[in-house]
Protein backbone atom coordinates (compact mmCIF):
# COMPACT_ATOMS: atom_id res chain seq x y z
CA UNK A 1 0.00 0.00 0.00
CA UNK A 2 1.25 3.23 -0.82
CA UNK A 3 0.15 6.31 0.99
CA UNK A 4 0.44 9.70 -0.93
CA UNK A 5 2.22 12.85 0.46
CA UNK A 6 -1.34 14.35 0.28
CA UNK A 7 -2.34 12.04 2.56
CA UNK A 8 0.28 12.34 4.79
CA UNK A 9 -0.35 16.08 4.94
CA UNK A 10 -3.85 15.26 5.72
CA UNK A 11 -2.90 13.31 8.67
CA UNK A 12 -0.72 15.53 10.01
CA UNK A 13 -2.79 18.57 9.83
CA UNK A 14 -5.78 16.26 11.42
CA UNK A 15 -3.48 15.99 14.75
CA UNK A 16 -2.31 19.42 14.49
CA UNK A 17 -5.15 20.98 14.74
CA UNK A 18 -6.61 19.74 18.45
CA UNK A 19 -2.84 20.37 19.74
CA UNK A 20 -2.77 23.63 18.20
CA UNK A 21 -6.46 24.15 19.75
CA UNK A 22 -5.13 23.26 23.07
CA UNK A 23 -2.22 24.72 22.85
CA UNK A 24 -3.88 28.29 21.96
CA UNK A 25 -6.43 27.71 24.72
CA UNK A 26 -3.70 27.28 27.45
CA UNK A 27 -1.84 30.22 26.77
CA UNK A 28 -5.42 32.17 26.18
CA UNK A 29 -6.10 31.00 30.22
CA UNK A 30 -2.46 31.64 31.40
CA UNK A 31 -2.94 35.30 30.21
CA UNK A 32 -6.22 35.75 31.89
CA UNK A 33 -5.24 34.29 35.29
CA UNK A 34 -2.04 36.06 34.88
CA UNK A 35 -0.35 32.35 36.39
CA UNK A 36 0.56 29.69 34.34
CA UNK A 37 -2.04 26.69 34.73
CA UNK A 38 0.54 24.44 36.76
CA UNK A 39 0.75 27.51 39.22
CA UNK A 40 -2.82 27.66 39.60
CA UNK A 41 -3.91 24.32 39.51
CA UNK A 42 -0.87 23.67 42.23
CA UNK A 43 -2.56 26.10 44.79
CA UNK A 44 -5.92 24.92 44.79
CA UNK A 45 -7.18 22.43 47.07
CA UNK A 46 -7.64 19.56 45.26
CA UNK A 47 -9.34 16.37 46.57
CA UNK A 48 -7.17 13.09 47.13
CA UNK A 49 -7.97 11.51 43.37
CA UNK A 50 -6.95 14.39 41.87
CA UNK A 51 -3.36 14.02 39.72
CA UNK A 52 -0.38 15.79 40.01
CA UNK A 53 -0.11 18.46 37.82
CA UNK A 54 2.55 17.03 35.29
CA UNK A 55 0.12 14.59 34.37
CA UNK A 56 -2.46 16.66 32.39
CA UNK A 57 -0.15 17.80 29.29
CA UNK A 58 0.74 14.36 28.43
CA UNK A 59 -2.70 13.19 28.88
CA UNK A 60 -3.88 15.71 27.14
CA UNK A 61 -1.47 15.78 24.16
CA UNK A 62 -2.18 12.02 24.21
CA UNK A 63 -6.20 12.71 23.95
CA UNK A 64 -5.20 15.50 21.12
CA UNK A 65 -3.47 13.28 19.10
CA UNK A 66 -6.50 10.43 19.44
CA UNK A 67 -8.41 13.04 18.27
CA UNK A 68 -6.26 13.69 15.11
CA UNK A 69 -6.73 10.55 14.56
CA UNK A 70 -9.91 9.80 14.76
CA UNK A 71 -11.17 12.49 12.67
CA UNK A 72 -8.61 12.26 10.04
CA UNK A 73 -10.39 8.55 9.51
CA UNK A 74 -13.72 10.64 9.38
CA UNK A 75 -12.22 12.93 6.82
CA UNK A 76 -11.06 9.91 5.35
CA UNK A 77 -14.31 8.31 3.93
CA UNK A 78 -15.41 11.67 2.54
CA UNK A 79 -16.39 15.22 2.93
CA UNK A 80 -19.11 15.48 0.47
CA UNK A 81 -20.61 12.86 2.69
CA UNK A 82 -23.65 14.41 4.68
CA UNK A 83 -22.82 12.11 7.33
CA UNK A 84 -19.20 12.63 7.65
CA UNK A 85 -19.90 16.50 7.38
CA UNK A 86 -22.32 15.96 10.42
CA UNK A 87 -19.71 14.38 12.44
CA UNK A 88 -17.56 16.62 11.85
CA UNK A 89 -19.51 19.45 12.55
CA UNK A 90 -19.71 17.54 16.05
CA UNK A 91 -16.32 17.34 16.37
CA UNK A 92 -15.50 20.78 15.69
CA UNK A 93 -17.71 21.89 18.72
CA UNK A 94 -16.73 19.47 20.91
CA UNK A 95 -13.21 21.33 20.53
CA UNK A 96 -15.02 24.45 20.80
CA UNK A 97 -16.33 23.50 24.17
CA UNK A 98 -12.97 21.19 24.86
CA UNK A 99 -10.87 25.28 24.29
CA UNK A 100 -13.28 27.17 26.24
CA UNK A 101 -13.18 25.14 29.67
CA UNK A 102 -9.32 25.45 30.23
CA UNK A 103 -10.31 29.67 29.90
CA UNK A 104 -13.27 29.58 32.23
CA UNK A 105 -11.64 27.53 34.79
CA UNK A 106 -8.12 28.58 34.76
CA UNK A 107 -8.23 31.84 33.06
CA UNK A 108 -11.60 33.13 34.15
CA UNK A 109 -11.65 31.44 37.72
CA UNK A 110 -15.39 30.26 36.89
CA UNK A 111 -14.92 26.83 38.39
CA UNK A 112 -18.96 26.26 37.84
CA UNK A 113 -19.41 27.64 34.28
CA UNK A 114 -16.38 25.64 33.57
CA UNK A 115 -18.60 22.47 35.12
CA UNK A 116 -21.32 23.20 33.06
CA UNK A 117 -19.02 23.35 30.01
CA UNK A 118 -17.69 20.01 31.00
CA UNK A 119 -21.11 18.37 30.95
CA UNK A 120 -22.19 19.90 27.40
CA UNK A 121 -18.40 18.51 26.18
CA UNK A 122 -19.49 15.07 27.30
CA UNK A 123 -23.42 15.24 25.50
CA UNK A 124 -21.05 16.81 22.78
CA UNK A 125 -18.82 14.30 22.94
CA UNK A 126 -21.18 11.35 22.80
CA UNK A 127 -23.27 12.44 20.16
CA UNK A 128 -19.85 12.83 18.27
CA UNK A 129 -18.84 9.11 19.04
CA UNK A 130 -22.04 7.80 17.81
CA UNK A 131 -21.98 9.76 14.54
CA UNK A 132 -18.56 8.48 14.57
CA UNK A 133 -19.65 4.79 15.10
CA UNK A 134 -21.78 5.51 12.05
CA UNK A 135 -19.13 6.04 9.32
CA UNK A 136 -16.06 4.03 11.15
CA UNK A 137 -16.18 2.08 14.43
CA UNK A 138 -12.09 2.69 14.86
CA UNK A 139 -12.75 6.16 15.15
CA UNK A 140 -14.95 6.00 17.40
CA UNK A 141 -13.67 3.50 20.12
CA UNK A 142 -10.22 5.81 19.47
CA UNK A 143 -12.23 8.57 21.38
CA UNK A 144 -13.18 6.24 24.42
CA UNK A 145 -10.04 7.21 26.49
CA UNK A 146 -11.10 10.93 25.98
CA UNK A 147 -15.07 10.52 26.90
CA UNK A 148 -13.01 8.97 30.01
CA UNK A 149 -11.02 11.72 30.73
CA UNK A 150 -13.35 13.99 30.20
CA UNK A 151 -15.83 12.04 33.25
CA UNK A 152 -13.03 11.97 35.74
CA UNK A 153 -12.72 15.76 35.02
CA UNK A 154 -16.25 16.06 35.65
CA UNK A 155 -15.45 14.68 38.53
CA UNK A 156 -12.15 16.65 39.54
CA UNK A 157 -14.27 19.80 38.52
CA UNK A 158 -17.03 19.13 41.24
CA UNK A 159 -14.91 18.59 43.88
CA UNK A 160 -12.44 21.31 43.24
CA UNK A 161 -15.55 23.56 42.82
CA UNK A 162 -17.35 22.78 46.06
CA UNK A 163 -13.47 22.48 48.11
CA UNK A 164 -12.09 25.46 46.92
CA UNK A 165 -15.90 27.82 47.00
Amino acid sequence: MIISIKEIRNFIISILIPLIIGYLSNILANLLSGLSISTYYSQLIKPSFAPPGIIFPIVWTILYVLMGISSYIIFKKGFDLSKVKDAIFYYCLQLALNFTWSILFFGLDLRFTALITLILLIIIVLIMMYKFSKIDKKAMYINIPYLIWLVYALFLNYFIWIINR
